[in-house]
């Protein structure tokens, strides 16, 4: 639901204004002075803002360039009865997407809003195009048998408003499906929000998941809005889903069922039309029959399921991920990998999937300094012949290595590796979790990894 701040000091106005953009489906704000108006679109930011040009406390055009060092792509229409033309070409100037004479009809008011949010969605898909032309990330590379039945996954479900839900160990690319089921959806000019739900504590999450009111509870000091609400009329990503209370996941069943959630501290009921793909490392259907899941839920969001296996299982796909990945990197380009390397690559079990190995290909294409990189650019990893069990054990460079930055970056992969998942991370380097927490205390590590 798109967010509108009314800033006059006329109170009929701010009422006519309200109850026509309410009405009109729109979540409105009102604030009866600048200043006022300011403090309201800092706490929390608005989608637009109608802005009357004479005000007190602080008037329409300082208010129109100070929204604008904050929020410079903040869509404003100005509104004024005492302005001449000179005085709308100058908010113009400083930002204003369009200008309202005072007094005008709802209906021209209703138009105004509707095609300043049109222009808006056709910047955020231009904006959007580009950010994906310059990185490929959403891309599924990968030629096995494996990918290409994903690939034909993803082509079917995504022109449908199904729920997926997309199993895999950590690092396989589970938000690289997610994100190329949006691409290829209608939901591409919409957003695309992700959620760890792994990363925050119950409360936190529920707060990040639907908002809250200002003074919901302790340090709500502004009304916030909620993933759910970020992601109207576009995908919400919800990565660790297995990692959900019973409780989020009672409400997390209703906005599947209904698509309505209250905020946190909130009685107003909220709509939202959100495609939902969840992801998790579990067996979800094993957690609930264990009565660790809700039985409900699994079988609400596994409508489409999609697994998608662990890079040991498709190592055809190493040596076309190993050369796209050197392909992203500034300091890779003009470098390719030697026969040798993709012998190793390939032998290699890769526990942290393609995570790993873009993490590998990453320290080769620094520490190689030739155009072809050989065997001593993989210096992480010293893998066994593909008929042998693979292990990964660190090899000593001639010229020595700090242990203290070798602990540090074992951290850091482990962090990598289970998306921040503290409990996991720790399991996989043999730490009790205190233990772990220790050392990133030690190193400077933030323990909130990828939130």
């Amino acid at each position: 639901m798109r967010r509108v701040l009314i800033a006059d000091d006329e109170a009929n106005m701010r009422w006519v204004l309200e109850r026509a953009l309410s009405k009109a489906g729109y979540d409105v704000e009102t604030a009866e002075d600048g200043q006022l108006a300011l403090e309201r679109a800092l706490a929390e930011r608005p989608d637009l803002v109608l802005l009357d040009l004479k005000m007190p406390k602080m008037d329409g055009l300082s208010l129109l360039k100070t929204l604008k060092e904050h929020y410079p792509d903040l869509m404003i229409v100005m509104m004024t009865a005492h302005g001449s033309t000179a005085t709308a070409v100058e908010a113009m100037k400083a930002g204003a997407h369009d200008y309202l004479m005072k007094p005008f009809d709802i209906e021209e008011l209703l138009i105004t809003v509707a095609k300043a949010f049109e222009v808006e969605s056709l910047r955020e898909q231009v904006d959007y195009l580009k950010g994906e032309v310059q990185s490929d990330g959403w891309q599924l590379v990968g030629n096995s048998d494996a990918m290409q039945a994903v690939k034909h996954l993803v082509e079917r479900v995504a022109n449908t408003p199904a729920t997926v839900l997309i199993q895999g160990e950590s690092g396989t690319g589970k938000e690289l499906v997610a994100h190329a089921i949006h691409t290829l959806s209608p939901r591409v000019n919409g957003p695309f929000i992700r959620v760890n739900c792994a990363a925050l504590t119950e409360t936190l999450l529920e707060s990040e998941l639907f908002g809250h009111e200002k003074g919901a509870f302790t340090g709500a000091h502004a009304r916030k809005s909620g993933r759910f609400e970020l992601a109207d009329d576009g995908t919400l990503f919800l990565d660790e889903i297995g990692e959900l209370s019973f409780n989020v996941q009672a409400k997390l069943l209703r906005v599947l069922q209904e698509r309505t959630f209250e905020r946190v501290g909130g009685e107003k009921t909220i709509k939202v039309d959100v495609r939902i793909i969840a992801a998790t490392n579990r067996d979800l259907l094993k957690e609930a029959q264990k009565g660790r899941f809700r039985e409900d839920l699994y079988y609400r969001l596994s409508v489409f399921p999609i697994s998608i296996p662990p890079l040991r299982e498709r190592r055809e796909d190493i040596p076309y991920l190993a050369e796209h990945f050197l392909k992203k990197l500034k300091y890779g380009q003009g470098k390719t990998l030697g026969p040798g390397v993709l012998t190793q690559l390939m032998a290699y079990d890769w526990p942290g999937n393609v995570r790993e190995l873009e993490n590998v290909v990453e320290r080769m294409a620094i520490i190689s300094q030739e155009a072809v990189i050989g065997v001593d650019g993989l210096l992480v990893y010293n893998t066994i012949s593909k008929e042998e069990k693979s292990t990964g054990l660190f090899v000593l460079p001639r010229e020595g290595v700090s242990l203290e930055e070798i602990e540090k970056s074992f951290l850091q992969q482990a962090m990598e590796q289970t998306g921040g998942n503290q409990s996991q991370a720790a399991k996989r380097l043999g730490l009790s979790r205190h233990a772990f927490l220790y050392r990133l205390e030690k190193y400077g590590i933030d323990p909130h990894w990828g939130i």
